[in-house]
């Protein structure tokens, strides 16, 4: 089968042993897969590695083998893949043994996959193929970030950097569906735009004054993944006694905190990544509840990938990034 992988320094499409279950796992044949920043990142953190590895965390397909300790699923069977390995239950963070697909086991850039059959779960059926496979790791941990550790409720009001990430799409339509007010930002007019038509309330320019432009607004819930460039502007919108989640960090890591404001301010900051099983199907459960459909920015073939990859990484999406593996 065809597989992109990243070995010994390189990205590209080879073939791979077609996969056999073992015991609890199953084979789906994949449909389509979603592309994540984290993709992007592996090959840097992989320098040295000589062993091809298939990377990709998303998935969506159909059940083409099932091992012998398999009840659940059976052959023929739509299905979602859970990125997020070992992390059963609701817990304040992942437990010791967690990692999450695509590195260091095979991922879903590929024809087939071999996994353990806990992390299926079935495909909703409103949903197209595209939409299915860009789900699960955006979806979770944008509800993770919002529900879990955000606490949102009806009436109050969110904050959003970044309008046009797959995280932040699902945020917009998850918070709107459960009663809140929804502020978003980007650099990009088109996205704001975008981000509007996906039902944000109000849409900031990162080139305007953010504290101005919402003096008049009560910002209760901020959640951030850009980082250095965008956390303390955020801050400063954030009620006193406010809720700050971070899930990300895709400009610098490092940032500058006055203490002093902060603990005066009574603010809570919080992090967020990923989330559970438990959580997942929470979130499958709001998607199927209220209709949503997964925004796809575009999709590319797997001989086009490499294309998918500079698109991400010119950061001109609105939404996900899929890739059809048929």
């Amino acid at each position: 089968m065809k597989g992109f992988v990243h070995e010994d320094e390189k990205l590209l499409i080879r073939e791979m042993s077609v996969p056999v279950p073992k015991g609890t796992e199953v084979v789906v044949s994949l449909k389509t897969a979603g592309l994540n920043r984290r993709d992007l990142y592996i090959p840097n953190r992989r320098k040295g590695k000589k062993e091809p590895l298939i990377l990709g965390s998303d998935g969506a397909g159909i059940v083409e083998q099932v091992g012998d300790e398999v009840d659940h699923f059976q052959p023929g069977d739509e299905v979602i893949i859970n990125p997020a390995l070992r992390w059963e239950a609701n817990s304040d963070a992942p437990p010791q043994g967690f990692d999450i697909l695509g590195m260091p086991d095979h991922g879903t850039f590929a024809e087939k996959i071999a996994i353990d059959a806990a992390q299926l779960e079935d495909k909703p059926q409103h949903l197209s193929w595209e939409e299915a496979g860009v789900l699960a790791l955006s979806g979770l941990t944008g509800y993770r970030a919002l529900v879990t550790k955000g606490q949102i409720k009806k009436g109050e009001t969110i904050f959003i950097t970044g309008a046009g990430s797959g995280v932040s799409t699902f945020i917009i339509s998850f918070a709107k569906n459960m009663g809140a007010k929804v502020i978003v930002t980007s650099r990009s007019e088109k996205k704001l735009q975008q981000a509007k038509a996906l039902g944000a309330d109000i849409t900031l320019s990162n080139d305007v004054n953010w504290t101005e432009a919402l003096a008049d607004e009560t910002v209760d819930l901020v959640i951030d993944s850009v980082g250095r460039a965008t956390f303390q502007r955020s801050l400063e919108v954030l009620r006193k006694g406010g809720r700050m989640v971070v899930f990300g960090a895709t400009t610098e890591d490092m940032i500058h905190l006055n203490l002093r404001e902060f603990f005066y301010g009574q603010y809570q900051l919080l992090g967020s990544t990923m989330g559970s099983r438990e959580e997942l199907r929470a979130m499958l459960n709001h998607i199927v509840q209220y209709n949503v459909h997964p925004i796809v920015d575009s999709t590319f073939s797997l001989s086009n990938i490499q294309k998918a990859f500079d698109h991400l990484e010119e950061n001109k999406q609105f939404g996900k990034i899929a890739i059809n593996l048929t």
